[in-house]
């Protein structure tokens, strides 16, 4: 009814398993029989760890029909094994050694094989390979076989530690980067076992792993990026690369100057700002209703009243600003508000002072005119003498004709307008 091989017998009435639907076995084991009359097995790629005690089983229809070769047969396998340190770090000395199951004779001469290549000049008669100041190049698949010998052991993975170098950045596609290309940014940083890496803009961290993506890339990733590479004995940067990413036109605004109520006759510039890159170097201006510019370059200025707005273009596309109005006031309105503002605040005293200060000094002119008038006159010559007092009956006069002149003399203040009062009253008598 059923037959079949194992490793096992019965334990306990547990039926033992068999080795064809043992998944170390199953892809290994094939059957030359017809399972009836033969049973015979081959098993492949036999390694020391198929050395066992194999059974053969077979069930059959009737009462206690389970029956099993005893004691079974003996598999010994001879077999060649490279043994070599778990953990290598660059630099060390290693030693890689070929271990066999048989008794060799001690001309036995070794060969080894790394990656499938026999090294040369590698032969050792004590079936040891020394590999000194190990380099990142040695590691790989080694194998031992013995000379004379067709076998070869099976291969061991040797793997040699070492810390990374500088890591180095690369970007994809290169060249011009446009908004809304996809962008991807690559850390080499070779060392073993892989180092963790990080990726920074500026120093602020955005990313982790080897590789970094940006889908549809904006202005706002414009930046200086660099990556780290972290390693159990320390961590290393790269260079900083710059991520200079092109676009149009955006953000256009205008801006007046000066600011505040406009006057006709007043100078008025109208600025267009854009964010762009490159920088937009052509500027169109527009007046609302108006299907033509009125004007180019970034400033413009506006001579009369209406609603304005600039349009900024650079190699990648342009854009329009949203319109500021612009009115101008007539005439009168300018000239009232000169005299506000020149009378406002500190400008009315100053005003004050000016003409006050004018009003003095064309006095004191008025005054020296009159004295130095006097002073020219000879001063023996006796102006009250003159007047025929006598003649006169009045009481007035006869007073008068007492009054000797005196010599002019140049002094300020009540003196002088004494003099001149007197002198008036003596020529009014002669008339």
């Amino acid at each position: 009814m059923k037959v079949f091989w194992t490793k096992t017998l019965v334990i306990d009435h547990v039926e033992p398993p068999d080795l064809s639907e043992d998944p170390e076995y199953s892809q290994r084991l094939q059957y030359l029989g017809d399972k009836q009359q033969s049973c015979t097995i081959r098993l492949s790629h036999v390694t020391q760890k198929d050395e066992h005690m194999y059974y053969f089983k077979f069930i059959t229809d009737k009462t206690d029909g389970k029956w099993t070769g005893y004691p079974g047969v003996t598999l010994a396998v001879t077999d060649l094994q490279v043994e070599s340190p778990e953990r290598v770090t660059e630099g060390d000395s290693v030693r890689l050694t070929c271990k066999s199951s048989c008794a060799l004779t001690d001309g036995a001469t070794f060969i080894w094989y790394r990656n499938s290549q026999p090294l040369t000049e590698r032969r050792d008669r004590n079936n040891q390979l020394l590999l000194q100041s190990v380099r990142r190049e040695d590691a790989g698949r080694y194998n031992c076989a013995l000379h004379g010998h067709t076998y070869i052991s099976p291969a061991v993975q040797l793997s040699v530690r070492y810390p990374p170098v500088n890591p180095v950045i690369f970007i994809s596609p290169s060249g011009e980067i446009v908004e809304g290309d996809s962008v991807t940014l690559s850390c080499s940083s070779d060392s073993n076992p892989p180092a963790e890496i990080s990726w920074f803009k500026g120093g602020t961290t955005v990313g982790s792993g080897k590789i970094y993506s940006i889908s549809k890339i904006s202005s706002d990733h414009s930046g200086e990026y660099k990556c780290k590479s972290r390693y159990e004995h320390g961590e290393k940067y790269s260079d900083v690369v710059t991520l200079n990413v092109i676009y149009p036109p955006k953000s256009v605004s205008v801006s007046i100057s000066p600011s505040g109520e406009i006057v006709e006759g007043d100078s008025v510039t109208l600025i267009c700002s854009s964010d762009s890159n490159p920088p937009a170097l052509n500027f169109s201006w527009f007046k609302e209703n108006q299907s033509s510019a009125v004007g180019s370059g970034q400033s413009f200025s506006a001579l009369q009243s209406g609603r304005f707005y600039c349009e900024a273009h650079n190699q990648h596309g342009s854009q329009r600003s949203d319109a500021v109005t612009v009115t101008v006031h007539h005439g009168a309105g300018r000239n009232v508000m000169f005299g506000i503002t020149a009378a406002s605040g500190g400008g009315l005293f100053i005003i004050i002072i000016v003409v006050v200060t004018i009003l003095f000094i064309m006095k004191r002119i008025k005054k020296r005119s009159t004295i130095h008038e006097y002073e020219n006159d000879d001063p023996s010559v006796s102006t009250y003498t003159a007047l025929d007092l006598k003649s006169r009956s009045s009481d007035v006069y006869n007073t008068l004709t007492s009054v000797h002149p005196r010599p002019a003399v140049h002094q300020s203040g009540s003196s002088e307008y004494e003099n001149l009062t007197v002198s008036r009253r003596s020529t009014g008598l002669l008339m």
